[in-house]
């Protein structure tokens, strides 16, 4: 349903189309010039305003003006019957979204705020998106004094430039999303979208459509037609995070978009062509995956054209707590409350622990912290007490260098049992106890999977893994 506000001096013209769109189930609201039109919206800003291109008083196009300029999440829709294409170009530059020649049907104008309604949907979502991508996009996580990191963001300024389609790894929440935006804003490409699309979070045919987009009555639900991400992102940049859990029949169609730049929607058989990169990602070992049959060896070459490795946090040490100063300050900023430093003992837990969550854990951990903190520091006390346990074990254990600072934990997922199990326990075993602990203590699968640093769906691969579900 929208909310319309119509405009127009032709009191039957405004009539007509109220009870028109109101019998199709949207509200709709009228005014008879420009200047009632400004002051209803004033007090509630409609969807979309259709407003008449000559009036007495403010024409349409001085009103188009003052919509663009106050009223920026309007949607707005000219009528005319001087349907010229000067008063068309006139009207778009203006801000319109679209014109209708009078007289129409109230069929063409159901079908055009459909349109609308979908153009608005996407737009929002990728405005999510974009803000989503801000709040992960802390310049800290790029800025390094590691060798390995530095490789990292060499090649990806030298890449930049170039179309070539990029794949990166590394483990869940190394920053591979911050790389890829990065990337995309170093680009070409940077006034054009940038999409996100999780490949783990959708099912196979969600996915799809996600992607490609779907035709009305293709299948259940589908009750209008939706356009998918690569036409969205037409002229910039899609990002497939979790690439390795695509599914087989979706992997072909995939590599014939990669080969030709054209794809059908769902239940659609013309053929759409458009000019975006594509950056993936993934945690998985696709050389693996393609030698165990999962994957397909000929789409892993057709994305691994340059291949991007993500150093967890743990092999990039020397950031830890520059990251940790940065983040924190960002965590004061953004619960509004004044900002405060790590205490000595906070900085040496923090340094210690294995994170193997990596960024993203850390993130978690210091806007925890700054919420809690009620004193001049951020002490132990206000860190996740998983970090405090480990800073107590591999103290009581004397792991520690001579100038005093704790040496970080060798393991992904070592948590506080590398301390207190034998040395020959492998990681593996290390990992599948630590989740198991966390399970037993969170109250949802969420929050287990917050404490982790890890997403849902990484969660449930591994619970799968270790027979822990």
């Amino acid at each position: 349903m929208a909310r319309l506000l119509v405009v127009d001096d032709e009191k039957s013209i405004c009539n007509t189309i109220e009870v028109a769109m109101t019998e199709a189930g949207h509200q709709v609201e009228l005014a008879d010039s420009g200047e009632v039109a400004i002051t209803l919206m004033r007090k509630c800003p409609p969807d979309i305003l259709l407003t008449d291109l000559r009036m007495d008083g403010m024409s349409g196009l001085d009103l188009l003006g003052k919509v663009r300029e106050y009223f920026p999440t309007v949607t707005p829709v000219i009528m005319t019957a001087y349907g010229t294409i000067d008063t068309a170009v006139s009207a778009m530059r203006s801000g319109a979204y679209d014109y209708l020649v009078k007289p129409f049907t109230p069929e063409q104008l159901e079908h055009l705020v459909e349109r609308i309604e979908e153009y608005r949907r996407l737009r929002d979502e990728n405005s999510k998106l974009r803000d989503a991508v801000d709040v992960l996009s802390e310049p800290s996580v790029i800025v390094t004094s590691n060798g390995r990191m530095q490789k990292v963001i060499e090649t990806a300024k030298k890449v930049a430039s170039t179309d070539a389609t990029i794949l990166i790894t590394g483990e869940s929440g190394t920053g591979k999303t911050l790389l890829a935006k990065t990337i995309h804003d170093a680009s070409p490409r940077s006034k054009g979208p940038f999409a996100v699309v999780n490949c783990a979070t959708l099912s196979e045919n969600l996915l799809e459509s996600e992607l490609f987009g779907h035709a009305r009555g293709s299948f259940t639900g589908a009750v209008k037609d939706k356009v998918g991400r690569l036409q969205v992102a037409d002229t910039g940049t899609v990002f497939l995070d979790e690439i390795g859990e695509i599914s087989p029949p979706l992997q072909t169609k995939l590599l014939r978009f990669l080969q030709e730049r054209e794809f059908e929607r769902v239940g659609d058989t013309k053929t759409i062509r458009v000019d975006v990169r594509i950056i993936a990602a993934t945690n998985k070992d696709l050389e693996r995956e393609v030698k165990m049959g999962r994957f397909r060896e000929d789409l892993y070459f057709r994305l691994n054209v340059i291949d991007l490795h993500m150093p967890s946090l743990r092999q990039r040490t020397e950031d830890i707590l520059s990251l940790a100063d940065q983040l924190l300050a960002r965590s004061f900023l953004t619960t509004h409350r004044a900002s405060r430093p790590l205490s000595d003992q906070a900085r040496k837990a923090i340094l210690s622990y294995g994170w193997p969550g990596n960024i993203r854990e850390l993130k978690n951990a210091l806007e925890r912290a700054a919420i809690l903190c009620t004193g001049d520091q951020v002490t132990v006390e206000d860190l996740p007490d998983r970090i405090a346990e480990y800073l107590m074990a591999t103290s009581t254990a004397g792991v520690g260098s001579t100038s005093g600072t704790v040496s970080p934990v060798i393991g992904p997922l070592s948590g506080h049992f590398s301390a207190m199990t034998p040395s020959d326990v492998s990681l593996d075993e290390l990992e599948k106890r630590h989740i198991q602990s966390v399970l037993a203590t969170a109250s949802t699968l969420e929050e287990a999977a917050s404490i982790l640093g890890i997403n849902l769906s990484t969660l449930w691969r591994k619970r799968r893994r270790y027979g822990l579900e």
